[in-house]
């Protein structure tokens, strides 16, 4: 019978990265730029209530922390926004709300929060997927305000910020990753934000049960699982 092995193994457990959230960690690029400048110049805003819009993961979150630290601001998800908790919420004179979507918010809160921003002459920055002046409310007064909404849009990434984005996602995890592997990573992982952190993720996960560090190969293989119909044969880690 051969003896136990008792080396301690590395058990890839499914722990958060720490994400930089501060200012000079936003990659900024032409299609984040006017968001960007919106955070930037804050106080000396054009308007209390402000709307950023963007696909998941284009660092609408990323902007809203940096603004919430600036302003002092606490933040809420629309979700969770009532008319009850509306003037705790503002209590602070400047408020983030994330993750507006028609449908799963309460209309009558919203509307509450608007009214008493301009009353007390308070900072609400608002992130949601797609624009509010198209979405379809039950409340007209609502609809009205947010068609007049100033809204700053973010686009998704061209290859120079994805590739950035990358780089970011890998330094979060404390991963050295080379350009040879980020840009095969590139050309054939999903090209969103959400895309490169789920692919980060799984490499991350892959290298840890492997014990290896991050290649070219290793990111061949995790792709070859995440993508089973690619098909592409790639060379192994020599």
């Amino acid at each position: 019978m051969s003896p136990r092995d008792t080396r301690p193994r590395q058990l890839p457990l499914d722990l958060p990265a720490t994400s930089a959230m501060q200012r000079e960690d936003f990659l900024e690029a032409p299609g984040n730029a006017a968001a960007l400048r919106l955070i930037d110049s804050f106080p000396d805003w054009t308007a209390r209530v402000v709307c950023l819009v963007g696909p998941p993961g284009t660092g609408k979150s990323h902007l809203a922390a940096v603004f919430a630290e600036r302003a002092g601001a606490a933040t809420v998800s629309a979700a969770d926004l009532t008319r009850a908790n509306v003037p705790e919420a503002l209590a602070g004179g400047a408020l983030v709300v994330e993750d507006l979507e028609p449908g799963h918010f309460e209309e009558a809160a919203l509307f509450h929060l608007l009214n008493l921003a301009r009353e007390q002459q308070a900072h609400v920055l608002m992130t949601a997927r797609t624009a509010p002046a198209h979405w379809k409310l039950h409340t007209a007064d609502l609809s009205s305000r947010l068609r007049a909404l100033p809204t700053f849009f973010i686009e998704e990434a061209d290859d120079a910020l994805l590739a950035a984005v990358l780089v970011k996602l890998f330094s979060d995890r404390q991963i050295p990753v080379d350009d040879a592997t980020v840009q095969y990573l590139l050309l054939r992982m999903d090209r969103t934000f959400e895309g490169a952190r789920s692919v980060v993720q799984a490499i991350d996960r892959a290298a840890l049960a492997a014990q290896r560090p991050v290649t070219r190969a290793l990111a061949a293989q995790v792709l070859r699982d995440l993508l089973p119909d690619d098909g592409e044969e790639d060379d192994e880690e020599g």
